[in-house]
């Protein structure tokens, strides 16, 4: 039986439906991630599950137990992990650990929890001395210190500094490890990537798809390459090496997208970009053959904000994605060219 089942789950505020129908499953031993903008029934979703917020519709389990009905024999097994706040203000990490610990019959030992989150040296500090990532990784032990079969994770990342940001994701792939079920919520789209064994994608309190980042990934897969150097490249020249009809984009500065023409594989024009890269003295940062699981998630949702601004450089002029006229600069530029001479949008 899974850990977490939810069932045509609808929850709503008066007359607004918050989430409208959304099944799916989290299993132990693996680390599931909701994604979804802002509004989109994620956080719904998660309170229903930890049995704080009442559903109008559907069903939820968590072990097997009715989050609302059940809570106080479900709350000893929940691990909670909230985005901010949650802790006295004048209390310190050693003094919290220690107090959250006595809520539990068998805790883990808050002084080897503080060494494992990196706080030792600020045992005592007062919380609202701590910088928002020693508060992110507290929060993240107070979630921990119950021993818990299934942790719920509130953008366990956010505001952490990138060497904090390794040790929170150590740390949440080892509770995978343990046989622990892990529900997380996060806007990283790459943090998502590294760390989830399943994603669903929501939107408007529905899933709109879910598979391993791996499986989203492929389904976005429109057969570019992406790379990362030096901004401003020669992108005729590539283009030409490359082969007549590919089509070079760079996305953002020192960012780039190759769909090789028709008929060249993947494998030769790889080989002629990073031969071309070398010959031409430029270093290749990033490189991949197919898309990012933040692409997959932007073609699925459409979450693409304002139109992005390509420079017609056969014109001179600005317009926006599809042609649209573009009255100003605002927009991120991007330009593209391909080897039969014409500039234009992402093909």
């Amino acid at each position: 039986m899974a850990s977490i089942s939810v069932d045509d789950l609808r929850i709503t505020y008066g007359d607004t439906v918050a989430v409208d129908g959304l099944s799916f499953t989290a299993d132990g031993g693996r680390i599931t991630a909701l994604l979804g903008p802002n509004g989109a029934g994620k956080t719904s979703t998660v309170e229903a599950l930890e049995g704080y917020r009442p559903i109008a519709g559907g069903t939820a389990r968590v072990l097997g137990l009715d989050p609302h009905r059940d809570h106080h024999a479900l709350v000893p097994h929940l691990g909670v992990m909230l985005q901010r706040g949650g802790v006295y203000p004048m209390m310190g990490p050693a003094q919290a650990l220690g107090l959250f610990a006595r809520y539990y019959d068998d805790p883990a030992d808050p002084a080897g929890l503080l060494d494992q989150v990196g706080l030792t040296r600020v045992a005592r500090t007062p919380w609202r001395r701590l910088s928002g990532g020693e508060q992110q990784r507290l929060s993240l032990a107070l979630a921990l210190v119950g021993k818990p079969k299934v942790l719920f994770l509130d953008e366990p990342t956010a505001g952490v500094d990138p060497e904090g940001r390794l040790l929170v994701r150590e740390l949440i792939a080892a509770q995978r490890e343990q046989g622990i079920t892990v529900l997380l919520t996060t806007h990283e789209l790459a943090e998502a990537e590294r760390l989830a064994d399943h994603v669903i994608i929501i939107d408007h309190g529905r899933a709109l798809a879910s598979g391993t980042p791996a499986e989203l990934a492929a389904g976005a897969n429109d057969g570019s390459i992406r790379f990362t150097t030096v901004a401003g490249l020669d992108l005729d020249a590539l283009a030409t090496v490359v082969g007549a009809g590919s089509v070079l984009v760079e996305s953002a500065p020192g960012s780039y997208r190759l769909r090789p023409a028709p008929g060249l594989t993947v494998g030769d024009a790889v080989a002629r970009l990073t031969t071309w890269l070398a010959e031409s003295g430029h270093t290749l940062g990033d490189l991949r053959t197919g898309p990012s699981l933040e692409e997959a998630y932007l073609a699925i949702t459409g979450s693409r904000g304002e139109p992005e601004e390509v420079i017609d450089q056969t014109h001179g002029r600005r317009r926006g994605r599809g042609g649209r006229g573009s009255g100003g600069s605002g927009g991120s530029r991007r330009r593209t060219r391909s080897t039969t001479g014409s500039t234009g949008g992402d093909r």
